[in-house]
């Protein structure tokens, strides 16, 4: 999962039973095809996913990563709190058949989390930003 920091955007996300290096690579060419949407910054735990190969494309690409200190989870609060979010509202309720099935479910929560759930930290707004009524409308 890729998380945009600013609006706690989901950008990109896949699903493997193995990660690798090259799989890890190849989400960061997805997430970021060099049209100018890259980040300047990467920040990542200390996974070993992120091999040779991920910090080459991640150099080549323009990021710059920062690793978190190890064994600390809360140096990365915001994508720790998206996946507790993917956990609680959505897989724990469901009985997952397969990686196609996940893909398929976490795809329409990827959907959900960016353009409807609200976020008290944008303001009861969504990610991806959308009107939302003042609370004074509607009452006489």
């Amino acid at each position: 999962m890729i998380l945009s920091h600013d609006r706690r955007h989901i950008v990109h996300f896949n699903v493997t039973a193995h990660p690798t290096a090259a799989w890890t690579a190849q989400q960061i060419r997805e997430a970021f095809p060099g049209d100018g949407t890259e980040p300047r910054y990467l920040l990542r735990d200390r996974d070993g996913a992120y091999g040779d190969e991920c910090r080459r494309v991640v150099r080549a690409i323009g990021i710059r990563e920062i690793l978190t200190a190890p064994q600390s989870p809360w140096q990365n609060p915001y994508a720790e709190r998206v996946i507790g979010s993917i956990r609680r509202e959505c897989l724990n309720h469901l009985i997952i058949l397969g990686e196609r099935h996940l893909r398929s479910i976490l795809s329409e929560y990827v959907n959900y989390y960016n353009q409807s759930r609200p976020h008290l930290a944008l303001d009861r707004n969504a990610p991806i930003a959308r009107d939302v009524e003042p609370p004074s409308r509607g009452r006489s």
